[in-house]
């Protein structure tokens, strides 16, 4: 599904250059569950980003279902990123002015889906995750973990290939955590590829491969025993 050539990525500010990554060389298959670890500042998020094509290496080869994405215009980029890639954040980034129904439908707003199918689809999402009977609030009235199931519904709507996840449980407890997990494991179970960050390696064991980060290169890349 995703192979990276030689990826590298440098942040300038001033006269400071930071390498970000430093050739990654990656391949993900469909299907598979990912975690990515490594202490701060080691290129976790870096990787997540060029892997959501939310930003774009500075040397190497991105290939994307057979495309090398090498010189595509934002544009392209964006089109592509559509329907097929999922994102569910740390901080949720649910749109307070909006209820949770609104919040998942905005992934669908460029799919030019008809009302009624658009309609049926946010309340199935809503319904398997369990909150459809939070579908007419807002954001800050729920509970963290209900924030993220509605993140995580509007990540799902559009049915994306690949879900990327950076610190999905960073602002939950831990009873809501092991939930976000759990959840996590049957959707890659149903046949979505997930690549998560995560420092907590209880959480990462949970993945079917460990991706391990240091100094803007992959370190160890290990399958985890079933």
């Amino acid at each position: 599904m995703i192979r990276l050539n030689n990826l590298s990525k440098v942040y300038s500010t001033g006269e400071v250059r930071t390498t970000a990554l430093n050739g990654i060389n990656l391949e993900i298959d469909a299907g598979e569950y990912v975690a990515i670890t490594g202490p701060s500042g080691c290129g976790k998020s870096t990787l997540l980003g060029l892997l959501g094509l939310l930003d774009i290496p500075d040397s190497g080869d991105y290939w994307f279902n057979g495309q090398n994405l090498a010189g595509w215009t934002e544009s392209q980029l964006n089109q592509l990123r559509r329907g097929r890639i999922g994102f569910i954040f740390q901080s949720f980034n649910l749109i307070e002015e909006l209820n949770v129904f609104e919040n998942v439908e905005l992934a669908l707003e460029y799919g030019n889906i008809p009302g009624k199918e658009r309609k049926e689809k946010i309340n199935a999402m809503l319904e398997k995750l369990a909150i459809s009977h939070r579908a007419r609030h807002r954001p800050s009235q729920l509970s963290g973990g209900q924030q993220q199931r509605a993140a995580i519904a509007r990540a799902l709507v559009s049915g994306p290939a690949i879900l990327l996840a950076d610190e999905p449980t960073g602002n939950l407890d831990s009873a809501h955590g092991d939930e976000v997990m759990k959840l996590l494991r049957q959707i890659n179970a149903e046949g979505t590829t997930i690549v998560m960050v995560t420092h907590s390696p209880m959480h990462a064991a949970q993945a079917s491969r460990t991706l391990r980060m240091l100094d803007g290169s992959i370190l160890i890349d290990a399958q985890m025993a079933a």
